[in-house]
Parts: structure tokens; C-alpha cells; sequence
């Protein structure tokens, strides 16, 4: 009888254990996949509200500005070449399970996920000389949203296009053209005669920070970095260690591994938004919230508020926004299709998702709430959209109500969203006024300056 009891509470101990191991196969949330920072997919991180805030009660939509990131898109040079790798590991992950018998007593991976991971192959056709294009998904990202804002304002983005009306203009890139034509169709269908204006050799509008010497310098990965000290901590390497144990290794893979594996899995789950990556089953969601952070540290000193010249970089791209919704005349839409390092600067310049700590490598506890969470400001597909208000009735003629993601943006001197457009006039006088030749890339003017002034001072020297 004892014999019989005993083993009747070892089978319920090992009912419970396996009851509290995490299974991504089966889990119906997957709220970690809301934490893939620039690799999130925008199917999961798009706003819901729309529906109520785009609504303002005696007030006509007249003119919209358009900052859209590219959809989905296919991994860098580097991912694509390391994926090789994954298949051993999934060889070494198989055999831990199934040959050593290494799986840990807790948090061990299930058996849907085990074998989802067996499974796996990489996919082939996936090679160097169609790094980073757009992906299907990513075309259909582009064509929703632009439905999407066209069924809320249909009396702005109206169905035929017109080229005075209309201004299109994207990066030198597959992906932002195949973005632009995508976003194209879903305003006026299939083989419409949309363009897009000339891209300049310099593109300084969309990708000024490809012409700014000091922000190519700034030290926001490298040694003494608090992205690099955040990867020397205790939280890090325990969270490695412990990633590792959960796939049945002995010793602590190594974060190139490990990287390699949460790249796979946000890509794979954004390029197929309705399946999951078995990659992604490797992780604890407590153990993505880790990672995020790296990520959100990284991007917020490369181009959030971690230096305050990040701020000046979007000076073009603003002053742009502000002309264009000022003027009465055409044209009424302004659409640009751009990158990551475009919308989150633009966010910066604007002063949203500003947190009242400074992100830093040893305060990841007190900045669980933060606001700059790259993967709810820039998803794949991530886009900026002002939308100007002719309101004749009230005392304030003209509004604005700015959307990140499809959710209003709320700043604490506008009314739940809603801004009056001279307030906006006013925050932004300083961008609007400025000489952005001289003011985005201010720390490589002030050296050009230096070096020219000792440069004169050399010569007077000379010649007496």
C-alpha cells in the first residue's frame, strides 16, 4: 500500500513539474512575440483603437503626412550565411533530448516543441544575393496599412491617383520600393500609375545619417557602451546559462548561438505571422524580456534620446512634416517609405516615447514599464502618420492627431491625442526654423569648423 502511495505522489510530482514547464507549442498567448524589438511583426503590434481615435467631432481630415518603415523582410548578409549553423544545433539539441538524456528537471522543452525543432530545416533559397528583401508578408503589411488608413480617411487617401496630389518617394532599396508599390496598390489597386520622385545621390531626407561622420562614431555597441556592459552582466550570462539548459546542454552556448536562434525565431514569425517558429520554443518569455532590453539599449544610444544629437538627425523629415501639412496647397498626401534608423530617429526628433530615466546597462529592473520599447515604436512595417484637422466651429481652426502604429500618440501637452496645430507650431519652432545643413549633423560641423579655423590659423602663420 505504501509502495502504491508512493508512487502514485511521484507520478502526480511529475504531473505537476510537467505542468510548470513552459510549452511555446501550446501556449495560445505567445505575449513574447509582442517583444521582438525591429524584428516584431506588425500583425501583432498594431494598434486596435483606431477605430475610436481617428474620429474628431466637428473637424474634416484634410492633408496627411506618411513616415513608413519597410515591411518584413529577409535576414542581412551575415544571418543568412551563419543559418547553416542552426541545423547543428538542432542536431546537438535532438541528441541532448533523445541520446544524453541532459534535459533539465525543469523547463524542459515539450515534446510539440522538441519536435518542431527536430523538423526543422533552413530554407535554401534564402541566399546572399537576396539579402534583406522584401518578404510576402512584407508586401502585404504595406498594401493593409494603406487600406487600412484609407478606410478611416477616405476623404483624404481618395482611390485615383493623382500625381499633384500624391507625393511618393522612397530609399535606393528593393525593399522600400517594393514597400512604396505595395502601399500603391492598396490605395489604388492593381497595375495603377502610381511613381515615385527621384531618389537624390544623397538622400538626405530619408537616410541622413548615412552623411553624418559623428554619428557613425558614437560608441553605442562597442567596448564601454552600457549595451556592451549590459552583455557582461550577471542577468545576461545567467540568462545564456540558463537558455542553454533549457536545450539540454552541459556547458553555456555561446550568445553568437544563441542569437542566431531568437534572430530565427522573430524572423520566421513575422514572415508567417499565423504559425510560429519552433526557434522561438527555445526561449522562457521571461528570457526574450532579457534580450529585448540588449536590443532597446542598443537602439536607444544609435538612435533614441542616449545622445541628445539623435535628435537633431531627423531635422529634414520634420521641418518636411511641418511644411507640407502648413501649406493649403498640394500635396494633400506625402508618403515616404524608409528604414528603422528613419522612424525611430523622426520618434526622437519628436520627443515621443521619452522616458524620464535614462536607459542604462545596470537598471533593467526599474525600466520594465519604459516607453522606448523598439518593438512597439519601430515593428517591421512600423509607421509614422499625422493627420491635419480643418475644425471651422472651434476657437482652434486647425489640429493634428498623430499615429504611431495605428495608435494615437499621447503627449502630455495635447488632449488624449489630439493636438492643436499651433501648439505643435510652437514645440517644434526650433526644427522648424532650423538650418538643417548645420543643425542635424551639429558635432561634424562644429569639427569641419575646428579644422578649417586651424587650418587659416596655420597659413596666417606661415605667411608672416
Amino acid at each position: 500500500m505504501r509502495f502504491l502511495l508512493l508512487c502514485a505522489l511521484l507520478a502526480l510530482h511529475g504531473l505537476v513539474s510537467a505542468q510548470e514547464d513552459y510549452c511555446f507549442g501550446k501556449d495560445q498567448e505567445r505575449t513574447q512575440t509582442r517583444q521582438f524589438t525591429s524584428k516584431t511583426a506588425y500583425q501583432i503590434i498594431k494598434g486596435t483603437n483606431i477605430d475610436k481615435q481617428y474620429q474628431v467631432p466637428k473637424c474634416e481630415p484634410i492633408k496627411m503626412w506618411i513616415f513608413h518603415r519597410h515591411g518584413t523582410r529577409l535576414p542581412t548578409p551575415s544571418t543568412i550565411e551563419a543559418a547553416p549553423r542552426l541545423e547543428e544545433l538542432r542536431d546537438l539539441i535532438v541528441k541532448n533530448y533523445r541520446v544524453l538524456r541532459t534535459q533539465p528537471d525543469t523547463n524542459a522543452l515539450c515534446k510539440e516543441d522538441q519536435f518542431g525543432i527536430q523538423m526543422w530545416r533552413w530554407n535554401s533559397s534564402i541566399t546572399v544575393d537576396i539579402e534583406e528583401h522584401l518578404t510576402r508578408q512584407g508586401y502585404e503589411d504595406l498594401r493593409g496599412t494603406a487600406k487600412l488608413y484609407q478606410r478611416y480617411y477616405p476623404q483624404v487617401l481618395t482611390k485615383n491617383y493623382n500625381d499633384t496630389y500624391y507625393l511618393f518617394r522612397h530609399t535606393d532599396t528593393q525593399r522600400t520600393t517594393e514597400s512604396f508599390k505595395a502601399f500603391a496598390e492598396g490605395l489604388f489597386g492593381e497595375n495603377n500609375p502610381a511613381h515615385a520622385v527621384d531618389i537624390p545621390d544623397e538622400d538626405l531626407l530619408l537616410r541622413p545619417y548615412d552623411y553624418c561622420t559623428a554619428y557613425k562614431e558614437q560608441n553605442y555597441k562597442g567596448p564601454d557602451s552600457d549595451s556592451y556592459k549590459y552583455r557582461q552582466s550577471a542577468l545576461w550570462n545567467n540568462t545564456l546559462t540558463d537558455i542553454s539548459r533549457r536545450l539540454g546542454f552541459q556547458y553555456t552556448l555561446s550568445a553568437d548561438d544563441i542569437l542566431l536562434m531568437y534572430d530565427m525565431c522573430r524572423y520566421e514569425q513575422a514572415w508567417q505571422v499565423d504559425r510560429t517558429s519552433v526557434w522561438c520554443a527555445a526561449f522562457l518569455p521571461e528570457q526574450v524580456t532579457v534580450l529585448e532590453y540588449e536590443d532597446d539599449l542598443k537602439y536607444y544610444y544609435k538612435s533614441g534620446y542616449g545622445y541628445e544629437d539623435n535628435s537633431r538627425l531627423n531635422c529634414r523629415a520634420v521641418k518636411d512634416m511641418l511644411s507640407h501639412l502648413s501649406s493649403p496647397a498640394s500635396p494633400h498626401v506625402v508618403a515616404y517609405f524608409g528604414h528603422s534608423t528613419g522612424l525611430q530617429t523622426l520618434i526622437t526628433a519628436l520627443g515621443i516615447n521619452k522616458d524620464d530615466l535614462q536607459l542604462k546597462a545596470d537598471n533593467y529592473n526599474s525600466l520594465t514599464s519604459r516607453r522606448w520599447k523598439t518593438s512597439n515604436i519601430d515593428p517591421f512595417a512600423g509607421n509614422f502618420v499625422a493627420v491635419k484637422y480643418a475644425c471651422p466651429t472651434d476657437l482652434e481652426k486647425e489640429k493634428v492627431v498623430f499615429f504611431l502604429n495605428q495608435n494615437a500618440v499621447q503627449l502630455d501637452w495635447c488632449n488624449v491625442g489630439l493636438c492643436n496645430w499651433s501648439e505643435v507650431q510652437q514645440r517644434y519652432k526650433n526644427l522648424a526654423d532650423a538650418n538643417c545643413d548645420e543643425y542635424y549633423c551639429r558635432s561634424s560641423a562644429a569639427k569641419i569648423a575646428t579644422h578649417a579655423s586651424l587650418l587659416i590659423a596655420a597659413i596666417v602663420y606661415l605667411m608672416h
